[in-house]
């Protein structure tokens, strides 16, 4: 399985790959009401996240974080900063 970033490595959310485990380092956007809301679902500084799978057209992709599944769109993911953990 071919992965865009390694353990380790920083980035974006959308970029990880299936199964893979990262650390969220910031939430950034410029909708107030967007960012509110992700923040309100538990996308904080310092949460884990695991990708568990991506719907059939690749969108929306379906995380786990803090003991629950959740979908989010990719345009939302691209702006979450992350670090890989595995």
């Amino acid at each position: 399985m071919k992965y865009k970033l390694k353990k380790g490595q920083s980035g974006h959310l959308h970029e990880l790959g299936l199964g893979q485990k990262a650390k969220i380092m910031g939430v950034h956007n410029h909708n107030k009401a967007v960012r509110r809301r992700l923040l309100d679902m538990g996308i904080t500084n310092g949460v884990e996240v695991k990708v568990k799978k991506f719907a059939p057209l690749g969108d929306p992709v379906d995380i786990e974080l803090r003991g629950y599944e959740l979908c989010i769109r990719k345009v939302d993911m691209q702006n979450i900063d992350i670090e890989v953990i595995g």
